[in-house]
């Protein structure tokens, strides 16, 4: 397969970084669909001319896409697409290039059943272990949303939320995961907080949640966050319902 012309690299784009704009280049067209798994990718001398670098860019960024699982890379045969299974979806590259190229109704689904496993029982143990400056994190996100006056100015603070709980649970192993789905959890609130057209309206499922950890109480805190999630599961519900109409009015 011929590599199609790459856009040029933005003039202020160093030397050093070069190598990662070609990874995250390829790397997206892996998963939005265009290099399906099992696709022997151009050879070395058409992403150089594609993206007009050197080979050593190009053996750099194959050299990232292996050690993120999407590409298998053999001398004298040339690096193929890896199944879907192999992919790193916990790399923040990955999954943030997973999210721009994803279903919206699939990743919706796929997001939310994450959490409901997830963000109960983090809330619980946050409400055991929390520290007073843990608590200080929590209260600031929290004013944080509180003041939104944007769309964006509110998923910010509400992806600094769930991070802060989680960083409160103290468990140490939980960490690494939630850094890793922040990017995710950004995407997800956009759609649906979008979705809802109100940014404000689950500001007190969210203050129930901060009164929960903060007095200590676990089990209030996991109910809390699961009612929280069933207003979020409602919204994917009727986005689930509605992808097939609005796929049959886009084709007419």
């Amino acid at each position: 397969m011929k590599a199609r012309k790459a856009s040029a690299a933005p003039a202020g784009v160093v030397r050093g970084s070069l190598h990662r704009s070609v990874a995250q280049d390829i790397g997206a067209r892996i998963l939005n669909g265009e290099f399906a798994p099992g696709t022997l990718l151009p050879n070395e001398a058409e992403w150089c001319e594609a993206f007009g670098v050197s080979r050593t860019a190009v053996r750099e960024a194959i050299k990232m896409l292996m050690a993120k699982g999407l590409i298998l890379s053999r001398p004298k045969i040339g690096s193929r697409v890896q199944p879907r299974a192999s992919w790193n979806l916990l790399d923040r590259d990955v999954l943030a290039w997973y999210c721009a190229a994803a279903n919206p109704t699939h990743f919706l689904i796929h997001m939310q059943q994450v959490r409901e496993i997830l963000e109960p029982e983090t809330a619980a143990l946050a409400a055991t272990n929390r520290t007073e400056t843990q608590m200080a994190e929590i209260d600031a996100a929290f004013a944080a949303m509180r003041e939104a006056k944007t769309l964006a100015a509110w998923n910010d603070a509400d992806v600094l939320f769930h991070q802060a709980i989680l960083l409160a649970a103290g468990n140490e192993l939980l960490v690494p995961l939630g850094l890793v789905i922040e990017s995710a959890l950004g995407s997800m609130f956009r759609y649906t907080a979008s979705q809802r057209g109100d940014i404000g309206r689950t500001l007190p499922g969210h203050e129930r949640i901060l009164q929960a950890i903060r007095t200590r109480k676990p089990n209030a805190a996991r109910l809390a966050v699961r009612q929280l999630l069933r207003d979020t599961g409602r919204v994917v519900d009727q986005v689930t319902r509605t992808a097939p109409k609005r796929a049959r009015a886009a084709k007419a």
